[in-house]
């Protein structure tokens, strides 16, 4: 076996167009370090509807030029087979390790193939690339990011013409001619050919930008923003300086792109700690919000004053957001269609239904909430919202601040605030209070027999709740597609477990809805709802094993 694995370790290094990763796998093997190539060659980094995402490093089970090279080369060939053989792939990167390097190898390799290649002219946020596909009608788009995981990771993310990630059966198509990609030798990949796009394409994604915010609406709203050491910072206060709002105060430490991430252990704002420094520029700057966003900056993450927390900033949670935008929208007079994944708060269901608008749920991810019909406006828990579908089929971290920057000073102007909008929603639909429960795992079998666990003895209360229904979301459910997940309905509350799609996690979406009559009761009806969160969380965490 050891001497299986080290030749096929050798057959890997032999066509590594890489020298780093070739002075790496050769250490390994001279070193006889068989739990690291074991590691290493175990398998494949599978594609899927979340692309590519792993770890930099050698060997087929890590992000590097030869794993890139394989999933253009199957990408290119799943486009000619198409159809769509001499169209257009435009190709983005944020400032993560290697990004640079992969964008390159993807465009000589959709040259290569036959098809036209556009790179954007430098590390630029998600939703540009997204914008891009569409404006220049491209067939594809390709987009190198690992988004908010952690500075060993780098991913892989493919966009069809109509501006919205792959789902199946397309993934499978994508995946099986990657796996049909014969040696890297075989692969052509120029040393010229493609196109470097300049900053218009950037400029005509700013000038889209506008649309988002209504003409003549306040725009005195003063933000302090975090970049979370991203590629955000010169989008969004070049977006900011468009519309006419304040020059945000940057927190200095993270407004540069830095791939090492020094000052946060995760470069999410939900993360313990990510948020650490925003608050203390916050605490000196005095100003309405607090804006961040993750690495590529297609997440938005806000937080406001409140002195009855400690520190005096209160972050958001993803749905409070989300409900916050949707009634901005509806008291705008928007029409369309508002949804939002399965794990994400049913407000906004009761707050389409109230003003007349369609609503749909979906699977987990954009690329779902992208494809509902007529949609105006679609939104996940993770901090992710789709403001401007005409212009980004996609979550866009820049559009959503400018959105939440202009909700903040129309109530600005009315002395009031995003807090007390909150409570507004919650007396007219009741409170809904949501909370998550993830567990970060360093073995994928704990998520296995965690859902293993659920689906062969699932709970039948859970904080004192009966639990009216369970759903094995594996079967399908309803007009939803089958995915690994559980859902439980129980006597006002709501509980959705799913192994993440991006990271080695098992979470578990929790909702409660409690009646309010009135304001005078939200206090009681808030520690109601905390209650039964935090019960909720015990009784789930002891029925899965974790």
């Amino acid at each position: 076996m050891e001497q299986d694995l080290v030749a096929q370790a050798r057959t890997w290094l032999a066509e590594d167009p890489d020298p780093e990763t070739r002075d790496e796998l050769r250490g390994l093997i001279d070193s006889g370090d068989i739990t690291e190539l074991t590691s290493r060659f175990a398998g494949t980094l599978q594609f899927g509807t979340a692309g590519l995402r792993g770890e930099l490093g050698a060997g087929p089970m890590r992000m590097n030029r030869s794993v890139v090279i394989r999933a253009a080369a199957g990408l290119a060939a799943y486009l000619t087979a198409t159809g769509q053989g001499g169209g257009l792939v435009v190709i983005g990167y944020d400032a993560r390790y290697r990004s640079a390097d992969f964008a390159r190898d993807t465009a000589a390799v959709m040259t290569g193939a036959g098809l036209r290649a556009a790179v954007l002219p430098r590390p630029l946020p998600t939703p540009v690339l997204a914008y891009a596909i569409r404006h220049l009608g491209a067939v594809a788009g390709v987009e190198v990011t690992a988004s908010h995981n952690p500075p060993r990771d780098n991913g892989y993310k493919v966009y069809l013409g109509d501006g919205s990630q792959i789902v199946p059966p397309t993934d499978g198509a994508i995946a099986a001619a990657i796996a049909a990609v014969g040696p890297l030798g075989t692969v052509a990949r120029p040393e010229s050919g493609w196109e470097i796009l300049g900053e218009e394409v950037l400029d005509a994604y700013l000038t889209r930008t506008d649309a988002v915010l209504s003409e003549g609406s306040p725009r005195t709203a003063r933000t302090v923003y975090t970049a979370m050491h991203g590629v955000g910072t010169s989008v969004l206060t070049a977006a900011f300086a468009r519309a006419g709002f304040p020059e945000p105060v940057l927190v200095a430490e993270q407004a540069e792109p830095d791939p090492a991430f020094p000052t946060v252990a995760f470069p999410n704002p939900e993360e313990p700690g990510a948020m650490d420094l925003a608050f203390a520029t916050a605490r000196r700057a005095a100003p309405d919000l607090v804006i961040a966003n993750d690495p590529d900056a297609d997440r938005c993450a806000v937080a406001v004053p409140d002195a009855a927390v400690e520190g005096g900033w209160r972050m958001l949670r993803g749905d409070e957001v989300g409900a916050l935008l949707a009634a901005h929208l509806v008291d705008r007079g928007v029409t369309g269609t508002f949804a939002e994944s399965i794990v994400s708060s049913s407000l906004l269901g009761r707050i389409a239904g109230k003003a007349g608008l369609g609503y749909e749920e979906t699977l987990t991810g954009f690329k779902w909430i992208a494809r509902a019909e007529g949609l105006r406006y679609g939104y996940e828990e993770a901090l992710g919202y789709c403001v401007d579908p005409e212009g980004v089929r996609d979550k866009d971290g820049i559009t959503a601040a400018l959105l939440v920057a202009e909700l903040a000073s129309v109530l600005k102007e009315k002395g009031r605030t995003l807090l007390d909008l909150l409570d507004d929603l919650a007396v007219t639909h009741g409170l809904h209070a949501t909370d998550q429960l993830s567990v970060r795992v360093e073995d994928l079998t704990v998520i296995a027999n965690a859902m293993l666990r659920l689906r062969e003895q699932p709970p039948t209360a859970l904080a004192g709740l009966a639990v009216t229904s369970a759903e094995d979301l594996s079967l399908g459910t309803g007009a939803l597609p089958p995915t690994d997940g559980l859902r439980y309905r129980l006597e006002g509350a709501r509980v959705i477990v799913r192994p993440s799609g991006t990271e080695p996690k098992l979470k578990c979406y929790l909702e409660v809805v409690v009646p309010v009559a009135s304001a005078d009761e939200l206090p009681a009806a808030r520690a109601r709802g905390a209650e039964l969160l935090a019960g909720i969380k015990r009784d789930l965490s002891a029925a899965a094993g974790i």
